[in-house]
């Protein structure tokens, strides 16, 4: 890796093409437009970004739908139009509603368990315009704007919490299978990922898909041996940045076992303290580490980072 660095900023003679990172736009372009959004899809598309992430659960009629908790509290007006159907706790699942009934709700800004905007100088968390979309009408919308812009973006999938899923009786990685299947995406070499933190989900995955597969890591540890062994069964591994600030040992590990380095999540708003600004942040994990993507808020500004290397 060290090499590689050298060759990147011109201190080494050999021949070398450095990788571009990906930009990896998290839940769309959400930090103009609220996560997981058509028009923030719209947006992230618009804005550059190689690929665009959809996190999906499953409805109560087992319809896939794009949203990143498997409860409707923190983004929508759920409580407001359906006051009855909370779970004990409080909580209002997605698993417990049809799709007719998930379409009624309204989508806004991520709020946090008090009620306020968790970014508060974000797009109005107020619910009024914007729905849940399923991960269909995000691939089409996607595949739409590849042919009309010639400019093609990938998906991103995540399947969210499959035990909980298993436990509930659906066959959650099979159907988000068959969809991708159904518009296109089969193996590797089509613009597609699926991603995971359950290590099991993605075996699962390996023996039934070609595409992409990456595992999200919960653990900042990763040896040459571990690694390797990830690597029989994933392309690539997601930390979050935290973990990799000081850690570069857990990139180069990585990539010599031939996994690519997706850290999460990239956010001009919410910088890590280490760092005095977002280019700087940029610098350190892009130009320094060179992880092989990032999953960013703020698709528009890391577009421009990684275009200007």
């Amino acid at each position: 890796m060290f090499v590689r660095l050298l060759a990147c900023i011109g201190l080494y003679c050999a021949p070398l093409v450095c990788a571009e990172t990906l930009v990896i736009a998290h839940r769309g372009a959400s930090g103009y437009l609220p996560e997981h959004t058509l028009p923030a899809v719209a947006m992230a598309h618009a804005m550059g970004a190689d690929y665009i992430e959809q996190d999906v659960v499953m409805t109560k009629d087992d319809e896939l739908i794009v949203l990143h908790d498997i409860t409707l509290d923190h983004t929508t007006d759920v409580a407001q139009r359906f006051p009855d159907r909370a779970r004990k706790g409080g909580h209002f699942y997605a698993i417990d509603f049809t799709l007719a009934e998930i379409k009624q709700l309204r989508v806004g800004e991520r709020r946090n368990e008090e009620g306020r905007a968790v970014f508060p100088d974000r797009f109005p968390s107020d619910p009024q315009i914007l729905r849940i979309p399923t991960l269909a009408e995000e691939i089409e919308l996607i595949q739409g704007l590849n042919r009309s812009t010639g400019r093609q973006a990938g998906i991103y999938v995540e399947l969210k919490k499959p035990a909980f899923h298993a436990e509930a009786g659906k066959a959650f990685p099979g159907t988000v299978l068959q969809t991708l299947y159904q518009y296109g995406y089969r193996n590797a070499g089509h613009r597609a990922y699926l991603q995971c933190f359950d290590a099991d989900t993605v075996k699962y995955l390996r023996a039934h898909t070609g595409l992409k597969l990456v595992y999200l890591m919960e653990d900042k540890n990763l040896t040459a041996e571990r690694a390797k062994e990830i690597a029989e069964w994933a392309d690539g591994v997601g930390p979050w940045i935290g973990y990799l600030v000081e850690a570069e040992e857990f990139v180069v590990a990585a990539q010599e076992a031939g996994l690519e380095v997706h850290p999460f999540t990239f956010r001009a708003d919410r910088l890590p303290r280490e760092f005095r600004n977002f280019d700087a942040l940029l610098n350190h994990f892009i130009t320094r580490m060179q992880v092989d993507g990032v999953f960013t808020d703020h698709p528009d500004r890391v577009r421009r980072f990684v275009d200007a290397r």
